[in-house]
């Protein structure tokens, strides 16, 4: 599924500023909804050629790449599981063979799976693990040679990785593990011009989607903005990070949450 529509602005699109070089090559995992489709649909704006990898809704991929057609840049869908190293290897073979190189990688795949730390299940909160850890494990070497100086690596994360959340322990874990992780590859991969950071965020305004409106108007109006985090509010620290005046941002995980975490 890939569409390519002209490099001109419509009259009537509103494209978010572009923050980097245009034409950059990027790849968004878990972007067909919620956060990862809003980062996916930043780098469209500012001039990215967006692979939008997404694991099984070919519906919901599809709305994606439609709702991005009036946005500079392009977008291809690519359905896989990026847990998998041989599919994470065709991905990025393909990339080469089509583009060449990989500027700027998002990775933001993840599950929810509630359970208790004194009844865990243990396979599942494996598979989360594997879901956060896999692509930056499997993918860093070959990641590594097919990235130009100024490669941008950014990880998704959130507060579950530093505080205890209810029923969120597999999640929590997971993203704690990643962040360590990108600390490892930021000091491996600097040498190369490559920058490697995460982006970390309380609850998540999902508007009509959000699960428990209780929890997200106690958290709204406990943040010093005024309203809880959109999924366009993170895809913007994102771009951010992906600009050339980010370059010596290395290794860090960027809180964006409208001050929530300042509150005791």
């Amino acid at each position: 599924m890939s569409e390519h529509p002209p490099h001109d602005t419509p009259d009537n699109a509103d494209p978010a500023p572009c923050l980097f070089p245009a034409g950059r090559i990027a790849l968004v995992t878990g972007a067909s909804r919620g956060l990862g489709r809003a980062v996916a649909h930043r780098l469209r704006a500012g001039g990215c050629h967006v692979y939008l990898n997404y694991a099984t809704d070919d519906a919901a991929a599809a709305e994606a790449v439609e709702a991005a057609a009036d946005l500079p840049g392009s977008t291809t869908a690519v359905k896989g599981d990026i847990r998998s190293a041989e599919f994470l290897a065709g991905l990025l073979d393909r990339i080469r063979d089509e583009h060449g190189q990989l500027d700027i990688l998002v990775h933001n795949a993840a599950t929810m799976h509630p359970m208790l730390p004194v009844a865990p299940e243990v396979g599942t909160l494996f598979d989360e693990i594997a879901l956060a850890l896999n692509p930056l494990l499997h993918g860093a070497g070959t990641i590594a040679k097919l990235m130009p100086e100024g490669g941008r690596i950014i990880a998704v994360s959130g507060n579950g990785a530093f505080e205890v959340i209810p029923h969120y322990l597999a999640t929590g874990v997971a993203k704690a593990a990643l962040e360590n992780l990108v600390r490892y590859l930021a000091v491996d991969l600097a040498p190369f011009g490559i920058t490697v950071n995460a982006v970390s965020t309380h609850l998540l305004d999902k508007g009509e989607h959000t699960s428990n409106k209780a929890i997200a108007g106690l958290l709204a109006s406990r943040t010093p903005n005024g309203r809880l985090t959109r999924p366009e509010d993170v895809a913007d620290v994102i771009a951010l990070l992906c600009a050339p005046e980010a370059a010596w941002i290395q290794g860090q995980v960027v809180v964006a949450d409208g001050g929530l975490g300042l509150r005791a």
